[in-house]
């Protein structure tokens, strides 16, 4: 087993349930800091995560983690998308403008694969640490008393010194977070996915352009936007839409799309938009995905502070933030170094801390998804025909250009005595 770089033990034991990637990434991240993480995944065996989904998008400020895990970025440049650009058209077909990315190469990687490939990757690595991942183990409760934290997993109970809730916006976690179960709202938008061979297209005259190397483009209409990508060369394509949705996600949030359907949405739309969705294969993943949509929590952490939320179990993201992922690894960075410089006998403390220095950050970072797909779903076009910068994504330094890590070596102690002081205040 290869030789990784870790600081010294803490002796503080964590339970992580789920491991997608905001709880293989906290795993990764605790082991760095001299934790013992546990991961319990209710999925009996990691192909039923790795098999489906489509693209994922890591910006700097999350992608500049894994340079921190050997081998990791490496990987995953082999299998993202080389494009630093997004070409931008009008719905009806006129191109309308190139929003360069190339100037934010000074602020870290940025990191555009398939879901499963790069999740396959950091698991591998997370395997390669030695740290403990135990499958099939189903968590039906969480428990917490002034010393320990826990959690019922197929009948038993299992203890450590913190519970991390990472099994996403359905997490069991929630409830005693919140001291009631709350329900996912309908966002009012759903999202149809799709990721299949780039030869599907290749063989297409109309769309062939499309694959002769990486490229990323997208369309923009009346509350609808509709992006599409290749990669590996042309090797992989992807398209996804975002669109007005008034169903119920009570029963079902996920389930197979249809392509008829799919082209009702874009009927009138430019025919290379259509001439895309035609040509997706049967057999190819194609999914009807509703936005989960759920009011800011007051807080990230049980009444013991020995249970804590990250990712989406403790903020889902908008697609149009491209956001969620990174802000997923920046929760797992951050609480492994609050942990870190707390110490075991201060496992309330460090999660305090770590609330307060995420809570502000994340919600600011939420707001971007509303904000872009306003920008997009209700353009002015006069506006943007005088001004075709006026439909490009916003990218802002303080959210892109930003060391999770360093930040929280940087304010742990600031933030600590602040939290201190205002719980003496009770």
């Amino acid at each position: 087993m290869p030789e990784f770089p870790r600081r010294p033990p803490t002796g503080i034991k964590v339970i992580i349930v789920g491991a997608g990637f905001a709880g293989v990434a906290a795993a990764i991240e605790c082991d760095r800091k001299g934790h013992t993480p546990i991961i319990l995944e209710k999925h009996a065996n990691i192909e039923e995560i790795t098999r489906f989904g489509d693209i994922i998008s890591f910006d700097p400020n999350g992608a500049r983690h894994f340079e921190r895990w050997p081998g990791v970025i490496e990987a995953m440049q082999k299998v993202a998308r080389q494009t630093s650009w997004l070409d931008l058209y009008h719905w009806k077909g006129e191109f309308i403008t190139r929003q360069s990315f190339a100037k934010e190469k000074s602020w870290g990687p940025r990191i555009n694969g398939h879901r499963g490939e790069l999740y396959s990757i950091i698991y591998q690595h997370a395997k390669d640490r030695g740290i403990d991942i135990r499958l099939g183990q189903r968590v039906t409760d969480y428990f917490e008393d002034d010393n320990l934290a826990g959690v019922v997993v197929n009948g038993n109970k299992m203890t450590a010194d913190i519970v991390i809730a990472a099994e996403g916006v359905r997490s069991r976690g929630r409830k005693i977070v919140l001291g009631f179960d709350d329900k996912p709202k309908s966002s009012g938008y759903a999202v149809y996915r799709s990721w299949f061979p780039g030869e599907v297209i290749a063989k297409n005259e109309k769309l062939k352009h499309l694959v002769e190397g990486d490229s990323h483009c997208g369309w923009i209409g009346p509350d609808l936007h509709f992006l599409a990508s290749s990669l590996k060369n042309g090797k992989d394509f992807n398209w996804v839409f975002t669109h007005v949705d008034d169903g119920n996600i009570e029963e079902s949030w996920q389930f197979p799309g249809k392509v008829e359907d799919c082209l009702k949405y874009v009927e009138g739309w430019a025919p290379i938009v259509q001439e895309i969705v035609k040509a997706t294969p049967q057999h190819g993943r194609l999914i009807d995905h509703k936005l989960v949509y759920r009011d800011p929590l007051p807080t990230f952490k049980s009444p013991k502070e020995r249970i804590v939320l990250i990712g989406d179990a403790a903020h889902p993201f908008l697609p149009t933030s491209i956001q969620g992922a990174s802000q997923s690894i920046e929760d797992g960075v951050v609480l492994a170094a609050c942990l870190e410089l707390a110490g075991k006998d201060n496992i309330p403390l460090a999660v305090r801390a770590y609330e307060k220095i995420r809570y502000e950050r994340v919600h600011k970072a939420q707001a971007t998804g509303v904000k872009t797909r306003e920008k997009w779903h209700k353009a002015d076009w006069d506006t943007v025909k005088h001004n075709p910068e006026a439909i490009h994504l916003t990218r802002e330094a303080w959210l892109l250009a930003f060391d999770a890590e360093v930040n929280c070596y940087e304010v742990f102690k600031e933030v600590a005595e602040s939290v201190s002081e205002k719980r003496a205040k009770l």
